[in-house]
């Protein structure tokens, strides 16, 4: 693979794992805050679970820019075949890889902690992995036609839902 394919490969998934992060803000936005703490889990384990995935995707990313051969369509992955892979080639990223998966996967996804300072903590270290694909030049990916009927669709049901609980 040439430098131009590796940075247009970056590039894409970069904005790719971007994306899912704005879904999951916007997701997080959707629940109100009572002080210290979000009000709805629901939305908050749904943010968290985008928000993690999206530092999956960069993962992969980062793994293949590395060279580390992928899985066969048989293997799944697992968080222990990303700490794998990843304490290989850089211990800081291990370090945020563990951070991530406690605090959106485990916390945030399964455990559904609505605390902001917790969330926002989770959030924080994602971005910190997703930026380490960023490319000099990020392009924009582009929203099919599919993909903006369910965006569209989405936000209204989650409009309708807020109205109706309160």
């Amino acid at each position: 693979m040439t430098v131009e394919e590796q940075n247009i490969s970056l590039a894409t998934e970069y904005a790719e794992a971007v994306r899912y992060m704005d879904n999951a803000e916007e997701t997080l936005k959707s629940t109100g805050r009572d002080g210290r703490c979000y009000t709805d889990r629901k939305y908050v384990r749904t943010a968290c679970g985008t928000a993690y995935h999206g530092v999956l995707i960069a993962l992969d990313a980062w793994l293949k820019h590395k060279g580390v051969p992928e899985l066969s369509k048989k293997q799944r992955k697992s968080i222990a075949y990303y700490k794998d892979c990843v304490a290989k080639l850089d211990k800081k990223m291990l370090s945020s890889l563990e951070l991530a998966y406690d605090i959106l996967h485990l916390s945030g996804y399964y455990d559904g902690v609505k605390s902001v300072k917790v969330v926002e903590e989770g959030f924080e270290t994602a971005y910190e992995i997703i930026e380490k694909i960023k490319p000099e030049h990020p392009v924009e990916v582009a929203e099919t036609r599919g993909d903006k009927a369910k965006r569209v669709w989405n936000r209204m049901l989650i409009s309708l839902a807020v109205m109706f609980m309160r």
